[in-house]
């Protein structure tokens, strides 16, 4: 007998229908804390959850290689003119389905196997995709790495000009998952200019900053712009690519067919309504709330004598040091699971730690900020985490401070 269309998931599959019950319950109760986490509203996820997840779209509004496309066209029109007027961009390319295949379409456009590039090293906060060698950017092509400075632990410019002069990359990449400060995109686009690679900067963590103008943009001073539109954009989970009109033809051809196939339409429209939504005034507000949130956090932390990676934050997370008090990233990350408190587990510059130890947390504000907490919220939040990390294997302390978790979060339901 065929599945009825209206047929609920809970009678379809209760298991999954529970698991998702209890994703609900755990976010809604708990403090979710990871700086690449954020709510998508109910309008972007109605439009990830639509019809549109039926359809066949392999190639580009008007060029398609199915018929029937006519409404989901419309709808990568919409999410295309929307993403150029937020980010002033000449050309945008909304079909990849994560931040990794869109930097992987512009390696594709711009590189040959053996060629040399020049990416932030994953510990001193770059991303997997910048070179690392268990990622096919690091497989595949010659990679050098910079990163920061041993005392300020900000970024060196000087070092990476240096590095470029020597090793002449085809490509640098700049961008980062965990660094709490500014890029000098403008600097980077120089030095690439200086000895004639060409440059790609990955905002994934920072696109909704740049869009509202708390982050310097990077559009006009690189080639090539990659993000993601969930983290800080507050879309479905999905990539993008930004550039010159020039380099259309190269982008669009690497995207597909060089590294997709058919896109995934329902992703799209939700990337539509992401950009409408971050179009509109009140986005910026939002922006500006996440950066003053995630310096109040880091204030109150660093008032109960955690060390903060570079002293502070420009953006929207905050890397800190436990080591320092005796606790692994690990353990620190466990014991706030405990206490109702999502993080991750981080390495910090020069860290002596594996990765899967860490002697760091990291720490980000836009979804706690999305249920519309403000300065003295987070530094309560900071006060809890204090709490909890004062003495991790106390199971006891952690249920009680798990308990005002929840009675936090009754005052910012979520979906309400």
């Amino acid at each position: 007998m065929p599945l009825a269309l209206n047929r609920s998931l809970l009678e379809a599959d209760p298991e999954i229908a529970q698991a998702i019950t209890d994703e609900t319950r755990r976010l809604s109760d708990g403090l979710e804390m990871i700086a690449s986490e954020n709510y998508a509203s109910r309008a972007v996820m109605e439009a990830a959850g639509s019809v549109m997840t039926n359809k066949y779209a392999e190639g580009y509004p008007g060029r398609r290689y199915y018929g029937g496309c006519e409404f989901v066209d419309v709808a990568e029109r919409l999410a295309i003119e929307r993403a150029k007027r937020l980010f002033g961009a000449e050309h945008v390319n909304v079909q990849p389905h994560s931040g990794a295949q869109a930097n992987l379409a512009v390696f594709l456009a711009t590189l040959r196997p053996g060629d040399t590039i020049l990416g932030m090293d994953l510990s001193h906060g770059g991303h997997l995709t910048h070179g690392h060698p268990l990622n096919v950017s690091g497989m595949y092509f010659n990679v050098v790495t910079y990163g920061v400075d041993r005392e300020t632990e900000r970024l060196d410019y000087d070092a990476l000009a240096q590095l470029a002069e020597k090793h002449r990359p085809k490509l640098i990449i700049c961008g980062a998952s965990a660094y709490p400060r500014q890029i000098d995109f403008a600097r980077i686009g120089e030095i690439g200019r200086s000895v004639r690679a060409r440059v790609l900067a990955d905002i994934a963590h920072i696109a909704g900053l740049v869009a509202a103008g708390e982050h310097p943009s990077p559009i006009g001073c690189v080639d090539f712009v990659t993000t993601t539109t969930h983290k800080t954009l507050r879309g479905p989970r999905g990539g993008l690519v930004m550039c010159r009109a020039e380099d259309a033809k190269i982008i669009d051809r690497a995207v597909f067919p060089g590294v997709q196939g058919g896109p995934l339409m329902h992703i799209i429209a939700a990337k539509a309504v992401c950009f409408r939504e971050a179009l509109d005034a009140n986005f910026i507000e939002y922006q500006r709330q996440v950066r003053k949130n995630a310096v109040a956090l880091g204030e109150t932390l660093s008032e109960a004598g955690f060390r903060l990676v570079t002293g502070g934050t420009d953006n929207h997370l905050i890397l800190v040091d436990v080591f320092t008090k005796g606790i692994t990233g690990k353990a620190a990350e466990q014991a706030l699971e405990r206490a109702g408190i999502t993080v991750n587990k981080n390495t910090i510059p020069f860290d002596a730690n594996p990765p899967l130890i860490g002697s760091g947390i990291r720490l980000g504000t836009p979804a706690l900020t999305t249920r519309g907490m403000r300065e003295d919220d987070l530094r309560y939040v900071g006060k809890l985490i204090v709490e909890a990390l004062s003495d991790v294997d106390n199971a006891g302390r952690q249920e009680f401070i798990r308990r005002k978790v929840r009675e936090m979060t009754q005052d910012f339901p979520l979906y309400a």
